[in-house]
């Protein structure tokens, strides 16, 4: 039997405004940055330069990814990522949501406590992008669903590695094949290109309507020239790493 999905006109704001939520009042302030992105953007790698920046200059951080951050969520992952996976997009919604509610509890939050510069990969705007647009169930009950605590939490910055979804598919492929995943972790790079096509148009509307969160970096250039700009974008909220440079 064909299972209808309603869906919402996608051309609206998508934040329909839901206020940025941050730490609870009397926590420490800390720097929160998400990386978003196509499938082969190159955020992995940013991240791993941007951790290894802050490190030297002795800056305690923390760096972690959705899905997978906590042991629950590698769990959640394999199933979320391997190919053979065939479940309702509503499913893979809440396996997000799960995997993000249990990730904020024992990783995010806590490293804001401490004080900690919080690096991840993926965050609720891949779910908007990705199962709003892509899977094309719109946004406003995904961030009905994350009105309610602890999902109700907000990044301080957003970095959007923006790149043609043709470019990205096929680095994206190009490293499963070197890595050996694409049997456990190749399933959204089974998509069609329309897929690709709706979730990169879904990330930069996103981005036109929060310009204040997002800031949106050219992912085409080589991996220097991406993390020159990611500095330049990051330079207000950590200006130590000016040392680093």
């Amino acid at each position: 039997m064909a299972v209808h999905l309603e869906t919402e006109d996608l051309t609206e704001p998508c934040f329909h405004g839901a206020p940025p939520i941050g730490p609870e009042p009397g926590s420490p302030s800390t720097v929160w940055i998400t990386f978003e992105g196509i499938e082969g953007s190159g955020k992995s790698t940013q991240i791993a330069r941007l951790a290894d920046r802050l490190r030297r200059a002795d800056i305690p951080t923390v760096v972690t990814r959705e899905p997978g951050g906590t042991e629950t969520g590698r769990k959640l992952r394999a199933i979320l990522l391997r190919p053979s996976t065939k479940i309702h997009p509503m499913t893979e919604l809440l396996l997000y949501a799960a995997d993000r509610a249990e990730h904020l509890y024992q990783v995010v939050l806590p490293a804001r406590e401490r004080g900690e510069v919080v690096l991840c990969d993926r965050f609720l705007d891949a779910t908007l992008a990705y199962q709003g647009y892509g899977r094309r169930l719109g946004t406003d009950r995904i961030l009905e669903l994350h009105r309610r605590s602890p999902l109700d939490r907000r990044p301080d910055r957003t970095l959007l590695f923006d790149l043609d979804p043709e470019i990205g598919l096929r680095r994206a492929r190009d490293r499963n094949s070197e890595q050996g995943t694409d049997a456990t972790e190749g399933r959204f790079e089974q998509e069609l290109m329309d897929f690709h096509n709706r979730v990169r148009h879904g990330y930069l509307d996103l981005a036109r309507g929060e310009p204040g969160r997002f800031r949106i970096v050219d992912a085409a250039p080589d991996a220097d020239h991406v993390e020159r700009a990611v500095l330049d974008e990051l330079a207000d909220l950590l200006p130590r790493l000016a040392d680093t440079r």
